[in-house]
């Protein structure tokens, strides 16, 4: 009789217990949650159960901490390991997240503790908004 862990099998792994083991959420309940809501995707179809089967080679889509995420199952974990340990899970698939262009500098703003406007810098500031006060 062999003593193989039931996760490294090559079988199945429910899916929340996966995400958890992976450190994609902090607690299983968490990532059952986000199943339930149908945030999570297997293989382009849709979950609301976190007691689903993923395998190895399935790809999960989900949303992040407002970033897609999209990874490809590279092994069925046996624990909640150390960080090292849960990227080896997984292969992450997500494009590189574009760089946001520089913003803009607001012209209406004024420097803190700098005082009330006068009444000529109220003027410019109600033209330069476009209206009538």
């Amino acid at each position: 009789m062999t003593d193989v862990p039931t996760g490294m099998t090559g079988a199945s792994l429910r899916l929340d217990k996966w995400l958890w083991f992976a450190r994609f959420f902090k607690s299983r309940s968490l990532a059952a949650r986000q199943c339930q809501a149908g945030r999570v995707r297997v293989n382009s179809a849709r979950v609301l159960k976190p007691s689903t089967l993923v395998r190895v080679g399935d790809v999960l889509t989900f949303s992040q901490a407002r970033v897609v995420r999209v990874v490809r199952i590279c092994a069925l974990g046996v624990r909640r390991g150390p960080a090292v340990e849960a990227r080896a899970l997984y292969q992450d698939l997500s494009p590189p997240a574009a760089s946001a262009p520089p913003a803009a500098p607001c012209l209406a703003a004024r420097p803190r503790g700098a005082g009330r406007p006068t009444k000529a810098q109220r003027r410019a500031l109600v033209a330069l908004r476009g209206g009538e006060r």
